[in-house]
């Protein structure tokens, strides 16, 4: 009786017994599992973005990567830092290449403290019968006797225009001034006044102070 008994408990267990063990009943949550299967990719080195010229501040960095499981997730980092779209933002990933590029940098320092040197000197780079340009970085210099009567910006492209009061007769003028932020000058002749046209090399807004010679445009 007590062998029955138990041929009869075997047969239900057999019964409510998974097909294939290693794998969730049906119904159940399924648990993400890996594979030993070969997916080779070459290792992240370094990898460049460049910025369009609007950007002003950078305010988060996110990173998308995939996880063992094949589940793709991100992790950002929140900022809020001025940002030069000149320079491309770089992203690394090789101790050996950072370890160079701060070996550099520190060797720079002193020709990093000349540039800057240099750079807050205006330089000359337009001249005409009524007025002299200068330009350092972001800031123009216009050393004149003439009265601004108006001044606005013009976009496609970005280009400051600077109506100065004379009645007078002048010829065109363009002058072209490459690697600058101030890339080409142009002047024209109009009634009661001359118009000067200043391309910029990207998107800015700008800033005008009276200087006791001239004026002063500041771009940001």
């Amino acid at each position: 009786m007590i062998r029955v008994l138990l041929v009869v408990l075997l047969l239900i267990g057999v019964s409510y017994a998974r097909e294939n063990p290693f794998f969730p009943a049906k119904g159940g949550k399924e648990m993400p599992y890996t594979s030993n299967k070969n997916r080779s990719l070459p290792g992240f080195n370094k990898a460049t973005l460049s910025l369009p010229s609007q950007a002003r501040v950078i305010q988060k960095v996110t990173v998308e990567y995939k996880c063992l499981d094949g589940s793709v997730e991100q992790k950002s980092i929140e900022l809020q830092n001025s940002v030069d779209w000149h320079l491309p933002i770089v992203i690394s990933q090789n101790y050996a290449i950072d370890m160079q590029d701060t070996k550099l940098q520190t060797g720079k320092n002193t020709q990093k403290t000349d540039i800057n040197k240099r750079q807050k000197n205006f330089k000359k780079f337009a001249y005409f019968k009524y007025a002299t340009f200068y330009s350092s970085g972001k800031k123009l210099k216009i050393i004149t006797k003439d009265k601004i009567i108006r001044n606005f910006m013009l976009v496609n492209p970005h280009r400051i225009v600077i109506d100065f009061k004379r009645d007078t007769s002048l010829k065109t003028y363009t002058k072209h001034n490459k690697n600058t932020i101030f890339k080409k000058i142009k002047i024209g002749n109009h009634s009661g006044y001359y118009r000067v046209v200043i391309e910029l090399d990207g998107q800015y807004r700008f800033k005008k102070r009276s200087l006791s010679h001239g004026y002063l445009f500041i771009l940001n």
